[in-house]
């Protein structure tokens, strides 16, 4: 692998860096503050490492008949990650990433360049004001929408209230889904909020997690799917935990309301940065 781009500084005052990965030839990490942000394997971008990023991987292998390519918009970039693994997997699918930081997108870019066949445009900005400018054509024509979204170890209140999720709904396709990353700890009240909010808006939501995780006995990522279609009618939906990462736990019907009771959605008014996780966790002093 050639020399690496010096670390840069972010808008937040924060800074992001490019490694190797000592382990897996060929493959780079972002980090963001010292905190792991994405894992890419250059030489095959359909191997995924992180445990939600896996878990939304399989929604994506499963939600549309295999190798048929998607129109999909993702909120977050990161080392795009995922919109990497989309077409390694669904090849000739079209798909937008907004990022905040142009600095990152222009790190990431030179460690990492972007497959030349890709049908990948970024957008760069804050998320909610690129999404309010986005062309009319792309109202109802989206088949996934990933939220992904952290500055640093957390994701920012803004885009964690039901006028954010109000303002993605309209350019979901029919049967289309909204996966969301929401990272938590003992208690779980950033994630029961989002599992409220959420649950609001959409006919239908399942959480997916490590069982220790969704009990809020440790600090770790919940993946949610959403969506105007039933899941719990649709066949892909069970095979979900097959695939790992092991353990896992889906939460859907009445054990995703056990989730949501007691909690309320989330509004402009009232929403909060996600909690940050203990530096330790990640090997920070």
């Amino acid at each position: 692998m050639t020399s690496l781009p010096e670390p840069v500084t972010l808008t937040s005052g924060l800074t992001a860096e490019v490694e190797a990965d000592r382990w897996v030839p060929g493959a780079v990490q972002l980090l963001v503050d010292g905190t792991p942000q994405s894992h890419v394997n250059l030489s095959d971008p359909s191997e995924l490492f992180f445990e939600y990023v896996r878990r939304i991987g399989h929604v994506i292998d499963l939600f549309k008949p295999a190798g048929q390519p998607i129109s999909a918009l993702h909120l977050g970039g990161g080392a795009f990650t995922l919109p990497r693994y989309v077409e390694a997997t669904r090849p000739g699918s079209r798909q937008q990433v907004i990022e905040l930081e142009g600095a990152l997108v222009d790190l990431v870019r030179a460690a990492a360049p972007l497959p030349k066949r890709a049908s990948i445009r970024v957008r760069r900005g804050d998320a909610r004001e690129v999404v309010g400018k986005l062309p009319d054509g792309m109202r109802g024509a989206m088949d996934l929408i990933v939220v992904d979204i952290f500055a640093g170890a957390r994701t920012p209140a803004h885009v964690s209230s039901i006028e954010f999720y109000e303002s993605l709904r309209p350019f979901l396709s029919s049967g289309g889904v909204i996966v969301v990353n929401a990272a938590d700890g003992s208690g779980l009240p950033f994630v029961r909020g989002q599992a409220a909010t959420l649950a609001r808006l959409f006919t239908s939501t399942v959480a997916i997690a490590e069982p220790q995780v969704l009990k809020g006995r440790r600090f770790g990522n919940v993946v949610f799917v959403a969506s105007d279609t039933d899941l719990e009618t649709l066949d892909w939906l069970p095979r979900l935990l097959a695939g790992g990462p092991h353990p896992a736990r889906m939460l859907v019907g009445r054990e995703f309301k056990d989730l949501v009771r007691g909690s309320v959605p989330v509004t402009d008014a009232t929403a909060v940065d996600s909690p940050e996780p203990a530096r330790e966790l990640f090997g920070r002093a």
